[in-house]
């Protein structure tokens, strides 16, 4: 009785705020720890290396496309149909979307050695931040976050550990390629081995925070906006 008054008790986020924060975010933050030279984050490492081999498709285009092998690749695995993923894939369109949108603007920040530094900083931040945020709205979210939290409903394994090895297999997906076509690893830093290492357990730790001191809603929830009385 105590903790469902305590948790009535927690300030309520509307879901569809919090998605839209969290693709913004998101989105910012793949371009921008990109442009600070440390590298590509890892959820973004396996299209960006598409983009470089095969250039006639944008950075979005290829991020949309390996979306939807993502969410084809998770109905497989629990052998159905799932018409929230095909939702979780509009998503995943509006994300490769704004990375084109950033990649246009994002050329007017400073690039000195300092603010490279800062961009890794801010951007390791607030993917890691928008992640836990988009796991928490009860709504369909981007394929490239979904896929590690379905992965630890489907094999019963903790989000931190699927998370990193969902980062690390993408890291030797785009070092294979870039490495076999373009005969140079492209896209990966020192910041991109960094993030695929500890970004799991950053997540964990701020959705931990989240959970604590917040609820979410959303219309798919059935739960209105409201203080639970008793």
């Amino acid at each position: 009785m105590r903790e469902k008054q305590m948790e009535a008790e927690k300030p309520v986020w509307r879901g569809e705020a919090a998605l839209v924060a969290a693709v913004i975010m998101n989105t910012f933050g793949v371009v921008l720890m990109l442009y600070s030279g440390s590298g590509i984050s890892a959820i973004s490492s396996v299209p960006f290396a598409f983009s470089e081999v095969f250039p006639h498709l944008s950075l979005g285009t290829w991020t949309y496309l390996f979306q939807g092998l993502l969410i084809l690749s998770l109905m497989i695995l629990r052998k159905r149909f799932v018409p929230e993923y095909l939702f979780s894939f509009v998503v995943g369109f509006v994300f490769g979307e704004l990375l084109d949108v950033h990649e246009l603007w994002i050329h007017i920040l400073p690039e000195t050695t300092g603010w490279r530094v800062i961009y890794f900083v801010v951007s390791y931040l607030l993917i890691s931040f928008g992640i836990a945020l988009s796991n928490r709205c009860r709504l369909p979210i981007v394929p490239t976050d979904l896929f590690p939290r379905e992965m630890e409903q489907i094999t019963g394994i903790t989000y931190s550990k699927i998370k990193i090895s969902f980062d690390v297999i993408c890291l030797a997906v785009t070092a294979g390629m870039t490495g076999i076509f373009l005969g140079h690893l492209d896209g990966l830093g020192a910041g991109t081995i960094l993030a695929a290492f500890t970004m799991g357990k950053s997540v964990g730790v701020m959705g931990s925070w989240m959970d604590r001191h917040v609820r979410f809603t959303s219309f798919l929830s059935g739960e209105k906006l409201c203080r639970y009385a008793g």
